[in-house]
């Protein structure tokens, strides 16, 4: 098999075509039913139905030592919120999911709210097919803020070090950075203006953020399958860590860009975000506080 596969198709017709058991890791981003450019807004349960039906065949496919992330946002009808992740849960407790981890992907940029908070982060749901799943914790371990701590109750081990050598293990709300444990959460940049995997597409999946995933549920030779592939990024991932990438895609566009992706990394040439880069900060004319606003108080 080759480690690429990309088809212009119905994820459920890709899906109905790969066998039973066959899937270690299932990672998406599928639409939240907010009429982005790639999707039509349809009545929410049967945006719910639809991806009840595509869960159910990822249940198939994926191995018993499998992971699914799921990776969503929220939906909105009428201003109202809903967290599509509590939707998710429920579907996937009945087909027989078990939920490992919600991790919060956090990101300082998006749309600027006026009636409500500007959101900053989405939730990736991560649950297994079973008890016995692919966890390689040695692989994403990142330093620990004090690694000579040693055990101070009394006992065997008392004044031994109590950490691993390796590092600790990182939480479920992630910065993905050099000095994790200043703020331990997943603090990834989304493909925004400047980000240089940025694309056309609108809602693009950070490559780092699928790595990590990667790197922790499966071994290499795994198929990672993407059923809501936009640009490939997930695919990307995978195939850069010696792991097989499968997806599908209903844009031809999108899928064009996704190859030469494909082919800019087996070049070396790829435009990529390292992991596990420090997030930079606001520099220069456009951080300062301009004239006009210091007569505000909240800059006096």
């Amino acid at each position: 098999m080759n480690t690429f596969k990309l088809v212009n198709n119905d994820r459920m017709k890709l899906l109905k075509k790969l066998k039973n058991n066959s899937v270690q890791l299932i990672i998406t981003s599928p639409p939240y039913n907010i009429w982005k450019s790639y999707e039509k807004k349809k009545p929410f349960k049967l945006y719910l139905k639809e991806q009840e039906e595509t869960l159910l065949e990822c249940f198939r496919v994926l191995k018993k030592t499998g992971s699914l992330c799921w990776q969503v946002g929220s939906y909105f009808e009428k201003s109202e919120l809903y967290p599509l992740d509590i939707f998710v849960y429920e579907i996937c407790k009945k087909i027989g999911f078990k939920l490992r981890n919600r991790i919060i992907w956090h990101f300082n940029h998006g749309l600027h709210g006026t009636k409500r908070l500007s959101g900053r982060y989405e939730v990736m749901c991560w649950f297994t097919k079973s008890d016995n799943y692919t966890f390689n914790l040695d692989d994403i371990r990142v330093p620990s803020k004090y690694p000579g701590k040693t055990n101070y109750k009394p006992g065997k081990n008392y004044g031994k070090l109590s950490g691993n050598p390796l590092g600790k293990n990182p939480s479920d709300y992630w910065e993905i950075m050099v000095k994790e444990w200043e703020l331990a959460f997943w603090e990834i940049p989304n493909v925004k203006a400047n980000h240089p995997e940025k694309t056309l597409h609108p809602c693009q999946f950070p490559i780092e953020l699928v790595e990590r995933c990667v790197f922790a549920f499966t071994n290499e030779k795994d198929v990672v399958l993407d059923p809501f592939s936009g640009v490939g990024s997930s695919m990307l991932a995978a195939v850069k860590n010696n792991r097989v990438g499968v997806g599908c895609e209903l844009d031809k566009k999108y899928i064009q860009i996704a190859y030469e992706k494909i082919q800019l990394l087996e070049d070396g040439d790829l435009p990529y975000r390292e992991l596990g880069k420090k997030v930079s900060e606001a520099k220069g004319k456009v951080a300062k506080v301009p004239k006009e606003f210091k007569a505000y108080k909240l800059f006096g």
